[in-house]
């Protein structure tokens, strides 16, 4: 005989509340399995400014953690050599150019940026349900439209223009009287409160306030950059160095020593393993007379902030997911900021836009055989050009901004150098490979955005 339930109408609608209530706290479990993700940004910090990227002189547990519980790449590329450009690019999925934003954005209130018709990766993320946030340097727009809260970001906290001094909070540059602090879009004041502090701890509270829901953090570090005004511990610690290299480690170790208030916050609140963290510099470092002439390091690598050499434009960089992406790993396939986009939204299983540049590094983290997802890329800063197809890099008009040795002005012209046989760029191999050079010329000229041959 069948069995046959018999339910009073009291009992069919607690069945059906218990049904509801499992069916949505299912559901919300469903949202809150969704990744967080936090990106990490530094200025200006040279590619061997790292312990595992091979600096035996720093102090940096916390980046090297990252690197322990993730994937390093040893050819990572930012799309530009100075730092709006480069920012532009890595929130866009776009060259530079396709950005909008080919060059430094204005620091002056009321100067536009980037467009706020592109797309950004906060946008994407705020249409899938993420909280966003902004916290530190911005750098791409001074006017409501091109500010954080204009381009996708919910929160915003830190300065709009390109530097600023760690204490007064004024732009560090040309002035006088020149504020820089702001909290979504509003001017704020912190006199004499340190900055890389008051970003540590913005940061903290909004992650604690978003804990329970899915969040995108982007943690724009304004430091190594100028002035380079490191935590006095540091300063003492580093004392045994050379100036400028101790001024400037110091700098980078105050870094790491908020990266590492960040990552405890994440495991006391139980959320690093439901956290994507990607960490990389915006370019190399730099050498200007406010850097006190230098203090960072590109390691074998010739170029620094500005140039098209390898030390301008590779850059350190980790991608850390525990439990879901290979840990204590490297990658050496060429890779480039653009691709951090469609990363991004594979990983949080969102449908990206279909007009990236960027291509998902997804299968070369799962696959470290399977090859570039980049045949070929193009740079383009002020006069200078570049062109890296496969393991063959082309110069034009090239500009050595670290001066580690001459460059004749018309025999090094067109300078070429091949990634596996010279990473170091030291050789123009021009002359014995003419067809390379004719080759690569021709991949800059038919650029849409190529400037015409001088």
């Amino acid at each position: 005989m069948p069995f046959k339930l018999h339910l009073s109408p009291k009992n069919v609608l607690t069945a059906a509340i218990l049904f509801l209530s499992v069916f949505f706290v299912l559901g919300q479990k469903k949202v809150s399995e969704k990744p967080n993700v936090i990106l990490i940004l530094t200025d200006d910090q040279g590619w061997a400014d790292v312990n595992c990227y091979g600096a035996k002189d720093l102090h940096t547990p916390n980046m090297d953690k990252l690197a322990r519980e993730g994937v390093r790449f040893t050819q990572f590329y930012a799309a530009a050599s100075v730092c709006s450009p480069s920012r532009a690019s890595m929130l866009t999925g776009l060259n530079p150019h396709a950005a909008g934003l080919p060059g430094n954005a204005s620091s002056t209130k009321g100067e536009e940026g980037m467009p706020s018709n592109r797309f950004t990766l906060a946008e994407m993320m705020k249409q899938a349900g993420y909280a966003t946030g902004h916290v530190g340097k911005w750098h791409l727009g001074y006017t409501p439209e091109t500010m954080p809260n204009g381009q996708g970001f919910d929160y915003s906290y830190g300065h709009m223009g390109g530097c600023i001094d760690n204490y007064s909070h004024f732009f560090y540059w040309h002035g006088p009287n020149r504020h820089d602090l702001w909290e979504n879009g509003t001017e704020i004041w912190a006199d004499g409160k340190y900055f890389p502090d008051l970003m540590a701890t913005q940061a903290e509270t909004f992650i604690d306030q978003h804990k329970k829901t899915p969040f995108f953090l982007y943690y724009a570090i304004n430091l190594p950059h100028y002035p380079l005004q490191p935590d006095e511990k540091w300063r003492n610690y580093y004392n045994g160095l050379e100036s400028p290299r101790k001024e400037y480690a110091a700098f980078v170790s105050t870094i790491d020593e908020r990266i590492g208030k960040l990552l405890k916050k994440l495991e006391d609140l139980g959320l690093r393993e439901n956290t994507i963290i990607i960490f990389q510099s915006d370019h190399g470092y730099s050498k200007e007379e406010r850097t006190f002439g230098g203090g960072g390091s590109a390691g074998p690598f010739r170029g620094a902030k500005f140039s098209l050499f390898e030390g301008g434009i590779r850059v350190p960089a980790i991608i850390s997911w525990k439990g879901h992406l290979p840990e204590n790993t490297s990658r050496n396939q060429m890779a480039l900021n653009i691709d951090w986009f469609p990363t991004i939204a594979e990983l949080c299983g969102i449908t990206a836009p279909v007009n990236l540049e960027g291509r998902s590094l997804v299968p070369i983290l799962k696959n470290n055989t399977r090859p570039s997802e980049h045949q070929t890329f193009i740079w383009q800063n002020n006069g200078s050009w570049a062109v890296r197809k496969d393991n063959w890099k082309l110069i034009g008009d090239p500009w050595d901004s670290s001066d580690k040795a001459p460059l004749d002005p018309e025999k090094d012209k067109l300078f070429l150098a091949n990634m596996a046989m010279d990473s170091t760029e030291m050789t123009n191999l021009a002359t014995q490979y003419p067809e390379k050079v004719v080759e690569l010329r021709a991949e800059y000229t038919n650029w849409p955005y190529s400037k015409s041959e001088q």
